[in-house]
């Protein structure tokens, strides 16, 4: 299950609206035959990649899967039906199917007489690289996960304004491959007119990568000009006037993004978190010290110590001379964990 959790995070930004899905196939021995994840959409799913790896050797093995496999004909055939016509035995799931749609494959792999287990390690798989799409099942909105850089003392930039480069080279890099598993990037109008950023994702050579997510800018007075970076060719733009975080959400929602990377500014950061609309932080923190300048969130409406936004840290990993925090903010709905059961 590690393994299929690790496929399933290979394609994450590439799959949406789709689940991205990690799959493994053993023999009957117990040994890995096949491997498999969910293409874009309107290709194979996971469990058919890992079936067509195997072979004949999946007949009489067991199939791993991080989300129980479909039982409704979309673009592609059923996934229940296709590890029935594999003869495999036994199959092992992670998360049970949410929606009403593909419910229903475990049920039919046990009437085929498959033995299927579901819930295993399925917090694990449910917070990783499924947690984009369950946000969008349980909540009709994309996973937002924040991004921000900041020095030691919470400066996001210096008193003059300046901001390139508050952190090393390695973090910015992890920032490029952050970028890579998103469906969207998004910014506000302040932040596109202060830094003027191209949103792209880029290589270590500045090299741009053949799929790019969507730039979103939050432009609801029209300031950004035409001629700004966010316009150019390297990969489509939305601009939005949305009056709120959660309007927004909806418009990217109906748009198939189901998870997106917040870079805007200290005063975006703190209208989603103010609304409880952050999912997760990646903090990139510098051992520097400004003193003054913008702090790396805005008003949040807090006076008393008692109102304080609490976040638990997730990982925690250095990154050259910097440090990357990884958070969740502790208030959440609680279907993560917790999504579906049974056995």
């Amino acid at each position: 299950m590690t393994r299929a959790r690790e496929l399933g995070l290979r394609v994450l930004g590439t799959t949406s609206p789709n689940p991205p899905v990690g799959a493994v196939v053993l023999d009957a021995a117990g040994a890995v035959v096949g491997e498999g994840a969910t293409s874009p959409p309107g290709g194979p799913h996971a469990e058919v990649h890992a079936l067509a790896s195997a072979g004949e050797l999946a007949r009489g093995g067991t199939a791993v899967v991080t989300l129980e496999p479909c039982a409704h004909t979309g673009r592609t055939g059923p996934c229940a039906d296709a590890l029935i016509a594999a003869g495999v035995a036994r199959v092992v799931v992670a998360v049970p199917e949410p929606t009403r749609l593909a419910t229903g494959g475990a049920g039919r792999l046990r009437a085929a007489g498959v033995d299927v287990e579901l819930g295993a390690e399925q917090a694990a798989a449910a917070e990783g690289a499924l947690a984009g799409w369950l946000t969008g099942v349980h909540e009709h909105r994309p996973q937002v996960v924040w991004k921000v850089a900041t020095t030691l003392d919470g400066r996001v930039a210096a008193a003059d304004g300046t901001s390139r480069w508050i952190t090393g080279p390695e973090a910015r890099a992890a920032v490029h491959a952050l970028r890579a598993t998103c469906d969207a990037v998004l910014v506000g109008s302040g932040t596109a007119l202060a830094d003027d950023p191209q949103l792209t994702v880029r290589d270590a050579e500045g090299r741009t990568a053949d799929r790019q997510p969507l730039r979103v800018v939050l432009d609801r007075r029209g300031r950004v000009p035409t001629t700004a970076r966010v316009h150019d060719a390297a990969a489509p733009t939305l601009v939005s006037r949305a009056a709120t975080p959660a309007a927004l959400l909806a418009e990217l929602f109906d748009s198939d993004v189901r998870r997106v990377l917040l870079e805007g500014g200290p005063t975006l950061a703190a209208a989603f978190l103010a609304a409880g609309l952050v999912d997760e932080a990646v903090v990139h923190v510098a051992p520097t010290l400004l003193g003054a300048g913008a702090a790396m969130v805005g008003r949040l409406g807090i006076s008393t110590i008692t109102d304080a936004l609490h976040l638990q840290v997730t990982d925690v990993t250095r990154m050259g001379g910097d440090v990357q925090i990884r958070l969740r903010p502790t208030r959440h709905t609680g279907w993560t964990a917790s999504t579906g059961g049974g056995s």
